[in-house]
């Protein structure tokens, strides 16, 4: 992307500079649309859940940009040799969850391929003067995660027929559930900055908030909301791949603590398919944050780290 022209335009309020989770488009002074994309292949082998899961993380960008979505596309890659059973179940499953989000899904666009991939062209709105972006964390904030890690270590373990069937579901489920409790709270307290924590895994979006908003980000890893069989995964070494490369983009951008056990960096690179937020929000409503996630969250949380001054890191991981 960075060797297509700069758009200049002042009807683009987020656009390719941040690395952000989506686009921000101004229609006028009351309202902008928040246009995203996502899609992969399948994570899991009930194609339903298949749906939802894909669903959920590509609505999961409109919510980290303190949006509401309203319209949906399906994006379909499909074999022709399979089933058209199985690519049925796939849509059931992302029609749910975006009809859980309050939105329409009214169309789309499928493609014959080699391996099936799903996922949505989602359209949200937001109030120009209310959109959340990644680059706005500021010192002294606290940094809040609203959904456990080890998504892609359990995903590459299920694989490997290396994990317990309450692991899957529980991993399932977290995968399927949507960020829109988490956004209303952040909506409802105010917050600074947020994006949500999908293939770059932890420590990759949490870099490009912390150089979007030109800030340290100081991490508590055993502060970490963890899926605990990922622990014992990671030390066997079903790591997936897509961590080595998050470490590789990072580079020398990270400095992390001696202390900090092997399975635990790992895990803060592991790439995450449809995980929670991560947010940058100040001291004195953190409080407020916490007690809401508290009362209606249903995925793990936790404070996560706090923002300083521009240090020689961009991130610090104790």
């Amino acid at each position: 992307m960075c060797h297509l022209p700069k758009i200049e335009s002042e009807k683009i309020l987020v656009g390719l500079d941040t690395s952000d989770d989506a686009a921000v488009y101004k229609l006028d002074d009351n309202t902008a649309i928040i246009q995203t994309l996502d899609f992969f292949t399948p994570v899991v082998d009930d194609p339903y859940m298949f749906g939802q899961i894909a669903a959920a993380n590509s609505l999961s960008d409109v919510y980290a940009m303190g949006g509401k979505p309203i319209l949906a596309l399906n994006i379909v890659c499909f074999p022709s040799c399979l089933p058209l059973d199985i690519l049925t179940e796939i849509l059931k499953g992302g029609f749910e969850k975006v009809k859980e989000a309050g939105a329409l899904l009214v169309g789309g666009h499928t493609v014959d391929d080699k391996e099936p991939k799903y996922g949505l062209s989602v359209t949200g709105i937001v109030s120009p003067d209310r959109v959340i972006a990644n680059s706005n964390a500021k010192p002294g904030d606290v940094l809040i995660l609203t959904k456990p890690l080890g998504l892609g270590i359990i995903n590459t373990a299920i694989k490997a027929d290396m994990v317990s069937k309450d692991t899957i579901k529980r991993a399932m489920d977290v995968m399927a559930c949507l960020n829109n409790i988490a956004a209303e709270g952040m909506i409802k307290v105010g917050v600074n900055s947020c994006t949500d924590i999908t293939g770059f895994g932890f420590l990759g979006h949490a870099f490009e908030m912390a150089k979007g908003s030109e800030v340290t980000l100081i991490i508590d890893s055993k502060s970490i909301p963890i899926i605990e069989e990922a622990i014992d995964n990671a030390n066997m070494g079903l790591i997936p791949a897509g961590a080595y490369r998050n470490k590789g983009y990072i580079g020398n951008n990270v400095e992390i603590s001696k202390d900090v056990p092997t399975y635990m960096e790992d895990i803060l690179f592991d790439p995450q398919t449809s995980g929670g937020l991560l947010i940058a929000v100040e001291e004195k409503k953190a409080d407020e944050l916490l007690k809401f996630y508290k009362e209606n969250l249903k995925t793990d949380f936790a404070v996560v780290g706090k923002v300083v001054k521009r240090e020689d890191k961009f991130i610090k991981v104790n």
